[in-house]
Parts: structure tokens; sequence; C-alpha cells
């Protein structure tokens, strides 16, 4: 179908103060955040990935936007499942309770 995205490329908005959460409670940097999300991506798929800390901080501070795929490899660099670190009610978006 022309126009049909790959749901990895999904944009979505993450929870960028408990990803902050996760990993000060691992002691680790953005740095260290990167590469464990490298090796954990590595180690399930045999291909290289890098977020850039840059990136990183972008989604700590400001929730930035990023795809479902850069949602997946957050996680498995933080050993979580992905819907722990996704914003429930993003900004502007009215909650499902009445």
């Amino acid at each position: 179908m022309v126009g049909v995205r790959n749901e990895d490329e999904r944009l979505i908005r993450p929870d960028g103060l408990v990803i902050r959460g996760l990993r000060h409670t691992r002691g680790w940097s953005l740095r260290d955040l990167s590469a464990a999300i490298s090796e954990a991506h590595e180690s399930a798929t045999g291909l290289p990935v890098r977020l850039a800390p840059r990136l990183l901080s972008s989604v700590e501070e400001r929730n930035a936007l990023i795809s479902y795929a850069t949602l997946c490899w957050i996680g498995s660099g933080l050993d979580c499942n992905p819907v722990e670190i996704l914003l429930e009610d993003p900004p502007g978006v009215p909650s499902a309770a009445p």
C-alpha cells in the first residue's frame, strides 16, 4: 500500500523522566546508556546501532518524539519493556478517562 509506514517508524513520545530515573538508578551517564543500547541491540540482532548521547539527552529533557524502533532500543539498553518508558498522556492529548 502506498503511504503506509512501517510500524517501527511511527513517531511516539517517550517519558524522559522515567528514562532518566532508570539511568540514574544504574549510575549511568548518557554515554553509558548509549553503550548499553548498542551492546543489547548487537547481542540480540548481530547488527550494530548507535544512539548519540545528544539524542538521549533530548529525549530525557524534552520528551522528544522518537520512532517506535528507537523506543525499543532504549528499552533494551535499560533492560525494560518499552511500554514502561512510554509517556502515558502526552501534553495536549486528552486522557481516556471521562
